[in-house]
């Protein structure tokens, strides 16, 4: 399977994000890994989770790769659809392999 598009997502909580207790907090991640799952489910790959450090205005940074371009909108749109946009601010990029 080609993975020719790469999505980096980069996150961090609103503060409003820690006024909701410790249960909300863990439904609401059940629901954003679901979504994750489903991505899995139609042949996304997650490389992995970065804390990211220094002058930057987010906290971590995701990657993931998508067989497509809309394969990864269609994940975004699930999370904006779970409500993650609520709760974090966000950044995310998308690239595309190049060359032979």
């Amino acid at each position: 399977m080609n993975h020719g598009t790469i999505w980096l997502h980069y996150a961090r909580p609103r503060p409003h994000w820690y006024e909701l207790d410790a249960a909300r907090q863990q439904a609401l991640r059940a629901d954003w890994e679901a979504v994750a799952e489903r991505a899995l489910a139609a042949h996304a790959k997650k490389l992995g989770t970065y804390h990211i450090r220094g002058n930057h205005d987010f906290e971590t940074v995701e990657i993931w790769t998508f067989p497509d371009a809309e394969a990864a909108y269609t994940h975004w749109l699930a999370m904006t659809e779970a409500a993650y946009n609520e709760w974090f601010a966000y950044a995310n990029n998308i690239g595309f392999a190049s060359g032979p």
